[in-house]
């Protein structure tokens, strides 16, 4: 994959990267002391360096404080971690201990205060500085730059005496993040000396700002200009890439075409492409669903990197072609984790999670994606109890579970309606996570199902301002499912107060919560406002409630018109909802017709056939009673036993 900024071209100036040009410092102050006294000063420098980069700032300010034996470089070293960790306040005390300052240090303070968008604090250093070099000119440059501060910035670019490539890249990016494209390139073109961190820069930049055609003509421009002394090959590859994201996979190949295939033995320095170039081209057909055209592609590549294949195998997958997936991936010398994963993913999707499943235990080495996948397909597939045996394992073996990890869990919880084990999994979210709109989304739905509205109520009033459509949708139709029609209805109104447009979810709650109360005059009218306010067209499931609303009522004929009316075929949904009213109502002239739909929907299902013979025996209509049992003993119809929905944790 290409990756559009390149951190080779970021105008960001790291305390790592300011130690680089002053490497002939370092050895100055070693010269200073005893060669004894300079080989345990270099060891603790190198003792330090190590723990700094292995994460133990702490263990490393603890060795700093109990060494007598300390040079500038010591100083600096802990400096520097401090400003990475961006722990300014500590940096700075540090700083102003200091005994002895050199200009790392000053760079080093100023790259920490410009990093962490403390431009004036770093500014002010910069204006103390006994002695500034170039690098402290490019890194409070870059500062303002990033910040967006591009006036100063210019200010203080035509104060420099003396610039090199960053200096003129931390304009032409800072101009580019900034929106200001014309000056961007305007500096790009006055630069005095480009590198190929300059052109891709701008080739970057311009792509993130839409404006591909003008990369691609600077980069043909470069390109007749520069007389093969810039690398283009990774400028070239970013905009490929650019072209890919935007659907525009001619202009991709179009670029990919031009590139020198092989190198050129006249011209030797000449760039050409690279294993990139093919990734990011076959990317572009993936990303259009062009498997052919990727493969024909694929298969002309002189090598190939796990990239290379990995893309291969998602581009078939994307097209649910897991046959030639499955193929590939057998033909893959060295699958790695991300191989297996989307496998494991793409049959999942499938609905084939016994074939997914299969994948995962071969799996030679599993991360956390690997678990998630499959715990999701487990959810996703309505194989609950699977899932959750696969997070005992996960646990067992090790891996840490993340929030995607305890969102399928909380899904699993709430369909098979197990609270204490949701209570569980949400102790683990306070735990591991800060939760997020979509976490605490699964927690409200959770506990809705579970019918613990209260607990879904505060989780829905902590979320304040941070709550999504879905946060309503899961609350609304908590309350309409568990009886508080009022509440649900009430909801929306505040809902529909704060602007929040509703979508087809909420409708179903909605008029759920109205047939469930009887409201039948409120249930029309927000029928009705769905289409004509919302623009939401209606599917079967409104028209299944509406007809239970008006059913309800006694307007059978009403309903018989709504399902006359629909857009859409009527599923067993509608006619069971007319079937349900005409029983209460006792209108067996319907009842009979919605049965006899019903029975044509589902032939072998039982509940039209006895919910009809009922309605005749109840009114001493025996031969038609008789007739309907006859009808199932012919058809070989058995009666299906009764069930009850209880709360799995019980048991």
């Amino acid at each position: 994959m290409v990756i559009l900024w390149s951190r080779l071209t970021c105008t960001f100036v790291t305390s790592r990267t300011i130690l680089l040009p002053h490497l002939h410092l370092y050895s100055r102050h070693y010269s200073k002391v005893s060669p004894s006294i300079a080989s345990n000063i270099r060891m603790l420098n190198n003792k330090i360096t190590h723990l700094i980069r292995s994460g133990k700032l702490d263990d490393a300010r603890t060795l700093f404080n109990n060494s007598k034996q300390r040079n500038t470089v010591t100083w600096n070293s802990i400096l520097s971690g401090y400003v990475r960790r961006r722990d300014l306040a500590k940096a700075r005390q540090l700083f102003d201990e200091m005994p002895e300052r050199d200009t790392v240090s000053w760079n080093t303070m100023i790259s920490g205060y410009v990093g962490c968008g403390c431009t004036e604090e770093g500014k002010a250093l910069f204006d103390s500085m006994p002695c500034r070099d170039i690098v402290s000119w490019n890194t409070i440059i870059s500062g303002y730059a990033k910040n967006g501060r591009m006036d100063e910035a210019l200010r203080l670019f035509d104060q420099a005496r003396v610039k090199n490539a960053v200096t003129w890249n931390a304009m032409v990016t800072g101009f580019l993040q900034n929106g200001d494209l014309g000056k961007a390139v305007w500096f790009f073109k006055k630069m005095p000396e480009r590198d190929a961190g300059s052109l891709s820069a701008l080739v970057s930049g311009l792509i993130r700002n839409g404006e591909l055609d003008k990369a691609g003509k600077i980069l043909v421009e470069t390109s007749c200009e520069n007389d093969d002394r810039i690398d283009m090959v990774h400028a070239y590859n970013t905009l490929i890439a650019g072209y890919g994201q935007r659907g525009r996979v001619e202009d991709a190949r179009r670029l990919f075409d031009q590139m020198p295939y092989q190198q050129d033995h006249e011209r030797p320095e000449r760039f050409k492409r690279n294993i990139v170039s093919w990734n990011s081209m076959i990317m572009c057909y993936v990303k259009a669903r062009d498997v052919l055209s990727a493969r024909i592609l694929f298969d002309e590549m002189m090598e190939r990197d796990a990239c290379s294949w990995n893309t291969m195998i998602n581009g078939y997958i994307e097209v649910s072609d897991m046959e030639e997936a499955c193929k590939l991936f057998r033909k893959m010398p060295n699958p790695d984790v991300y191989s297996w994963n989307s496998m494991i993913s793409g049959y999942a999707q499938m609905g084939k999670v016994e074939k997914a499943r299969e994948f995962f235990d071969k799996m030679p080495e599993r991360n956390r994606v690997s678990w998630n996948s499959m715990i999701a397909a487990c959810e996703k597939n309505k194989k609950y109890k699977t899932a959750i045996e696969l997070f005992i394992k996960m646990q067992l073996e090790g891996e840490k579970p993340d929030r995607h990890t305890l969102s399928s869990l909380l899904s699993a919880c709430a369909e098979i309606v197990d609270i204490k084990l949701g209570i569980q999994i949400h102790q683990l979210v306070i735990k591991i996570v800060t939760p997020d709109v979509p976490l605490n989304n699964s927690l409200i739905t959770m506990y809705a199902r579970c019918g613990a509205i209260t607990e879904a109520r505060a989780i829905f009033e902590e979320m304040k301002s941070h709550k999504d459509v879905i946060s309503w949708n899961a609350m609304i139709g908590g309350y309409a499912s568990h009886g508080y029609a009022n509440k649900a209805l009430e909801l929306f109104g505040v809902m529909k107060e704060l602007l929040i447009k509703p979508t087809y979810i909420t409708f179903i709650s909605v008029l759920n919560a109205c047939a469930n109360t009887g409201l039948a005059e409120e249930g029309r009218m927000h029928f009705k406002s769905m289409v004509n306010d919302f623009g939401i067209e209606p599917r079967v499931e409104h028209f299944a409630t509406l007809v239970d609303i008006v059913g309800r009522s006694g307007q059978l004929d009403e309903a018989m018109d709504v399902i006359k009316g629909m857009p859409i075929e009527p599923d067993k949904a509608v006619w069971g909802a007319l079937l349900g009213a005409c029983k209460v109502h006792n209108n067996i002239k319907l009842a009979r017709v919605a049965a006899e739909a019903l029975i044509r929907l589902e032939p072998e299902s039982s509940t039209a056939y006895v919910l009809l013979h009922n309605m005749y025996v109840d009114i001493g209509q025996w031969d038609d009673a008789t007739e309907i049992r006859m009808l199932m003993e012919k058809h070989n119809i058995k009666k299906a036993a009764g069930y009850s929905l209880v709360d799995s944790s019980s048991r």
